[in-house]
């Protein structure tokens, strides 16, 4: 199968770590898990979230955000392509693997420049644009590379947002990574996307005494649920929303689940399922 891997934060850095340390850590079990899925005979394409890493960022250096992600993209791209690639040396599978710096383009009139509401940052009290992806410029290498055979890293933390200005020019903005994701399975035209987070299901009333998994659903009946805002805009919501445009767009199945019940998500036996 080809199948778009989309890394929350919590399969790069577990929730209430920062160091460096306990990152690589993390990396090195996803790792461990996507080579499992590489030598079952599947075709992968990753994208990553990179909140914590970018807001830490752009704390410290006050550099631009478009620079904080080009500079975490390829952070936690290396990481993840050497640790993979040592996981499938284990396994005797001979694999390149290689991380694109992804540009993402955005409209320079979207209304979220004027209504900034992503927070990052250590304090998460500043807010900035999070703006609607395009195109991802690197889409013509990025589907030779995998039409080689490569596993493909790429459009990290939701790609590095430019706009068309006299050519191209970073913004001030983050793009969602799920929302982006989308479009980078439509490059490789993926069938299945592996949406991994930190909650095994998604819930209906999610936090509430009379919260319910959702187990296998259809494309109709999520959607129904998203238009009821059962899935907030700050968490679950994104993902929902990337599910519905994976299907839409030609997708045949989309698993929402946390990165250490992937195996048995595969089995259906944990984990979100939505299908047409």
């Amino acid at each position: 199968m080809k199948i778009l891997v989309a890394l929350g934060g919590n399969a790069i850095l577990k929730k209430g770590k920062s160091n460096f340390a306990s990152m690589l850590t993390t990396i090195k079990k996803t790792s461990s898990i996507l080579a499992d899925l590489v030598a079952d005979g599947n075709e992968i394409i990753i994208t990553h979230g990179n909140g914590p890493q970018v807001g830490e960022l752009s704390d410290k250096t006050n550099a631009p955000l478009d620079v904080c992600v080009a500079e975490t993209q390829s952070q936690i791209g290396y990481l993840l392509q050497q640790q993979l690639s040592n996981e499938l040396s284990k396994r005797k599978i001979k694999k390149q693997i290689v991380t694109v710096t992804t540009q993402v383009l955005v409209n320079k009139n979207d209304p979220a420049f004027k209504k900034p509401t992503k927070p990052i940052g250590l304090s998460k009290k500043r807010l900035v644009p999070s703006p609607i992806p395009i195109e991802i410029i690197e889409k013509d290498i990025i589907r030779k590379l995998f039409n080689k055979k490569m596993i493909v890293i790429a459009s990290g933390g939701g790609g590095i947002p430019v706009v068309k200005d006299k050519g191209l020019k970073g913004v001030q903005a983050v793009i969602d990574k799920d929302i982006a994701a989308v479009l980078l399975g439509k490059i490789i035209n993926a069938g299945v996307y592996l949406d991994l987070t930190d909650v095994d299901y998604v819930y209906l009333n999610y936090g509430k005494h009379d919260q319910k998994p959702l187990k296998k659903v259809k494309l109709k009946q999520i959607k129904k649920y998203f238009k009821q805002n059962q899935f907030p805009a700050g968490s679950m919501g994104p993902k929902i929303q990337a599910a519905i445009e994976f299907l839409e767009g030609g997708g045949r199945k989309v698993i929402i689940t946390s990165i250490d019940k992937l195996k048995l998500a595969l089995e259906r036996k944990v984990g979100t399922e939505i299908v047409k």
